[in-house]
């Protein structure tokens, strides 16, 4: 007759498995790739026109009748010279990891950003999750563009 496991044992085992089962949320999540673009709603930058960052040096909200759709989110601008230049050139434009946290990438991971805590470095867009992460990002700029940089392609799944 085979040996039943006490109950000692079948808790001992129990809580064995309870480290792995803790553990996997977090690499599963570490793994998974972010989307393209971060768009709260399906909408990029909370609606605020990409393109006038650079042309008016400050975050102006996009319009929806001046909207287009790239690499699946919904792009606003303020007036349809702004979607235009977009359109013509959009990598120029966008901002660098698909509008995710630029120093949480540097740092391995994503987070959300909001439209005011920007910065245009050598000709590129980056945005922040608030002011006060921005500042940290500043600390370090070449370094963290650097560290994302290296880091975007394993987040982005690209």
């Amino acid at each position: 007759m085979p040996a039943t496991p006490t109950r000692r044992a079948l808790c001992l085992s129990a809580l064995a498995a309870v480290p792995v089962l803790v553990t996997l949320p977090w690499s599963a999540t570490a793994q998974t790739a972010a989307a393209p673009v971060y768009a709260e709603d399906g909408v990029a930058i909370d609606g605020t026109d990409p393109v006038a960052y650079f042309t008016d040096s400050r975050p102006v909200a996009g319009l929806p009748e001046h909207a287009l759709m790239w690499r699946g989110a919904e792009w606003r601008f303020s007036s349809d010279a702004n979607r235009a230049a977009f359109e013509a050139d959009p990598e120029r434009f966008a901002p660098q990891y698909g509008g995710w946290c630029a120093w949480a990438v540097a740092e391995g991971y994503t987070a959300s950003t909001t439209p005011e805590a920007w910065a245009i470095v050598e000709g590129r867009l980056y945005l922040n999750y608030s002011r006060g992460v921005q500042r940290r990002w500043e600390r370090d700029v070449p370094g963290n563009i650097s560290r994302a940089d290296a880091n975007w392609p394993g987040l982005s799944g690209r």
